[in-house]
């Protein structure tokens, strides 16, 4: 797989942010998060960024060896625990709990903040140079968690259809091929869905040099993806 040039994605939301849209995506309270799930998870996402040699921050990795920790506190016995933690609580989640409601109240308080602020610039609005679809409006902005997601279930989905996914041929794709292969594939008046434009993908090169193409278009702000709701289909729209 060849790589033209190197993607820099930037990653405003931080490692708290990702475990709050995994409790989210397994729809489960807070207090009855699996460690053992939510650590498995969380390291299939760094492992996506690295398959894709996407730069993370420091704090993912420093998160992935807390949840590691915690895991492997969870399976020891009481008598067994490590002496300066026999006076915290028996439940070893329980620090990682509370930093996730502290973090989830500052996120409530600053989504309440940004509608208030939709609301008030809706009393006064500009109006823009070309007409927005109303549906448009209405659906929700995909970030980077949804688009890995996303990624994760098309490899998913080839791996069920094959079990060897070794590159039986030389392959030689490269991001600007694929960038100019989506231009083509999603028309300014024709939306799409994320999974169609993997459809005939045939190999993870093939998937991944593809999903690259697709950052950086959406980076270069040429497609905006959406969501009707969370975890549905994302809609991509081809913006120039």
């Amino acid at each position: 797989m060849e790589r033209d040039y190197k993607l820099t994605l930037e990653v405003f939301e931080g490692p708290l942010d990702l475990l709050l849209y995994l409790v989210k995506k397994d729809e489960v309270n807070i207090y009855d998060i699996s460690i053992e799930q939510i650590t498995t998870q969380y390291l299939e996402y760094l492992n996506s960024f690295r398959m894709l040699d996407l730069e993370i921050a420091d704090e993912f990795v420093v998160m992935a060896a807390n949840l590691i920790y915690i895991k492997s506190r969870s399976l020891l016995p009481v008598s067994q625990q490590p002496p300066e933690e026999e006076a915290e609580e028996a439940d070893p989640r329980w620090d990682l709990i509370r930093q996730l409601i502290e973090y989830k109240k500052f996120k409530d308080a600053a989504l309440h903040l940004h509608q208030r602020e939709l609301w008030q610039e809706a009393m006064f609005p500009r109006l823009p140079d070309k007409p927005v679809e109303y549906d448009v409006l209405l659906q929700t902005e995909v970030g980077i968690f949804d688009l890995i997601n996303a990624f994760q279930r098309v490899l998913k989905k080839l791996e069920s259809k094959r079990e060897d996914l070794r590159e039986i041929f030389e392959e030689n794709y490269t991001v600007s091929d694929k960038i100019d292969h989506l231009l083509r594939a999603v028309q300014p008046d024709k939306p799409g869905f994320f999974s169609e434009l993997f459809a005939s993908a045939a190999s993870r090169t093939e998937i991944v040099v593809t999903f690259l193409a697709l950052l950086e278009l959406i980076r270069l702000k040429q497609f905006r993806v959406t969501q009707k709701e969370p975890f549905a289909e994302i809609e991509i729209r081809r913006l120039q």
